[in-house]
């Protein structure tokens, strides 16, 4: 069996395929798509940049697409479509933000944001497969838990370039950011509860 054929879940894109395909949606040239498609879903979200002169990390919609791509896929394929994105950065393709690439920022101060994506998409895609994401509740939790480790890994990183407090790299690499990922955790608490309910209603 291939290694991209999985168990089936009951993430969201398994089930619409289930629905749409009358199968179990796990088929391999299925699991290449999906993860493809989420990697380009990421690419394309980190063209939406806001670079900000007093830090490295820019402003972009980056995180509401990898945890939201980790909860539609599932922890695998959520994980794996990250790991594609990477690579596709580091082999020269503009996907990184700002039509950026190359091996640059996987070793520089954003280096933490970056390979902290992929466990966060992983956590997101397991707890969707458990349930998570059918509820406001539990998607606002869900993104709560996904985006706390996008910051443990960034910020760990982060404080090793600046050399600096734990209150200064709070103010390069989390201060200008929480409240945009607040509004980002609203959005995905309405629309994955909205999503499960439409896909319900499908005959």
């Amino acid at each position: 069996m291939s290694s991209l054929t999985f168990t089936p879940s009951h993430s969201l894109a398994t089930s619409i395929l289930a629905k749409t395909l009358r199968g179990d949606g796990q088929t391999l040239t299925q699991n290449i798509l999906l993860i493809l498609g989420g990697s380009i879903l990421i690419a394309l979200s980190a063209q939406i940049a806001i670079p900000l002169a007093f830090t490295p990390i820019p402003i972009t919609g980056q995180t509401f697409a990898i945890l939201m791509v980790g909860m539609v896929l599932g922890s695998r394929r959520g994980a794996l479509a990250v790991v594609a994105y990477l690579i596709e950065g580091a082999s020269g393709l503009p996907v990184f933000a700002g039509g950026t690439a190359g091996i640059i920022p996987l070793i520089g101060p954003t280096a933490g944001f970056l390979f902290g994506f992929i466990p966060a998409a992983f956590l997101v895609g397991f707890l969707a497969e458990h349930g998570w994401g059918k509820t406001p509740l539990s998607t606002g939790l869900a993104m709560i838990l996904g985006n706390a480790v996008i910051y443990i890994f960034g910020l760990t990183v982060l404080s090793m370039f600046l050399g600096t407090t734990l209150g200064t790299t709070l103010t390069f690499g989390f201060l200008p950011f929480y409240m945009g990922d607040v509004l980002k955790l609203i959005l995905a608490a309405a629309l994955m509860p909205l999503a499960w309910k439409f896909l319900g209603q499908q005959k």
